[in-house]
């Protein structure tokens, strides 16, 4: 892995720091809310939606890099499904809403790496993210391995009785839906030649899948009786614009399966943080968390020492578009 990626790498693990902590407002939400996830998925979602459509109103670049992702849709240099990112972010949000309250962050996290690993292994060989094909390398597997191994460490102590195991079958599927996210949202980000652009696609893609759902509940069972009354539950649309903007900067430089890893480091640290800082019920920071984290680590730095990527791009989005990129947002912007 080139020197230059050390960046991605820091910021790709901070992005997962961030992931942790929307999984705590998104459950804490839903618990306000009467233990409706689906009403906190679509407020969650929806607020972030409502915040990059205002800043397409002031932002001229992003919004010539909506123009042309339509415009590459159109003309299918741009798959249409490329462009429904979106809807693994809205599978990971109402897995958060609807199980985090019941499974907490420990053992949602479980669930949500595994999927992750299992999805970066799959989406890579594929070649589905805009790096192209990656070979499943020696390391990369040891890597990918290690993680499991580093969650399962660091959660054992809080695995027992009385909890719901069949739930755990929601996040551990929006686990591969977020690694299909993150190949998918690159192409759309390469079309646009913005980062911002891509967000905000995977920002419509989600909310109007949320949107659909949580009608047919309100419909089935009616709406919360109740909103909660303190502010912070009310940013995790801000905190997941922040990951995803990340994830699509970072994917064609990472690629699918260390750019998840990273992120699942990420959630351990934050997880961690999150039960020193804030500690929330019984939960206690244990000699296996920490010991979890570290190994974590290594496992990632296993991973980022796999060599060069090979390959080639799949959508051609991200060459036509290399000029597009300079047009939309100047030399180096994301």
């Amino acid at each position: 892995m080139p020197a230059a990626a050390a960046p991605w790498l820091l910021l790709a693990v901070f992005s997962g720091t961030l992931i942790s902590l929307q999984a705590r407002i998104t459950g804490e939400l839903a618990a306000g809310l009467g233990g409706d996830g689906f009403a906190a998925a679509v407020i969650s979602f929806g607020s972030g939606f409502v915040v990059l459509t205002l800043g397409l109103l002031v932002l001229r670049k992003p919004r010539r890099g909506v123009g042309l992702v339509l415009a590459d849709v159109r003309a299918r240099r741009l798959r249409w499904w490329q462009a429904l990112g979106g809807f693994g972010g809205a599978a990971f949000l109402l897995a958060q809403g609807l199980t985090v309250g019941a499974l907490g962050v420990a053992l949602f996290t479980v669930a949500i790496v595994a999927g992750q690993v299992t999805g970066g292994l799959l989406f890579d060989r594929m070649g589905l993210g805009p790096a192209g094909p990656q070979r499943p390398t020696r390391r990369r597997v040891v890597g990918a391995v290690l993680v499991l191994a580093a969650v399962g460490l660091s959660m054992a102590d809080k695995l027992g009785g009385g909890f719901p195991y069949l739930m755990l079958l929601l996040p551990l599927v929006a686990g591969v839906c977020v690694s299909w996210q993150q190949a998918v949202n690159g192409h759309v980000k390469n079309a646009a030649g913005s980062a911002y652009a891509g967000t905000f696609f995977n920002f419509v893609a989600g909310t109007g899948a949320l949107s659909v759902i949580f009608l047919v509940h309100a419909v089935a069972v009616g709406l919360p009786s109740r909103l909660p009354t303190e502010p912070y539950v009310y940013l995790g649309g801000l905190v997941g614009i922040s990951f995803i903007t990340i994830a699509v900067a970072a994917v064609q430089k990472l690629g699918v399966l260390l750019l998840g890893l990273c992120t699942i480091t990420g959630q351990l640290v934050g997880s961690l943080a999150l039960d020193l800082l804030l500690p929330h019920g019984d939960t206690q920071v244990t000699a296996a968390t920490v010991a979890g984290v570290a190994l974590a680590l290594a496992a990632v730095a296993v991973a980022a020492l796999s060599g060069g990527r090979t390959g080639r791009v799949v959508a051609s989005s991200g060459v036509t578009r290399a000029a597009a990129s300079e047009r939309v947002d100047g030399p180096g912007a994301v």
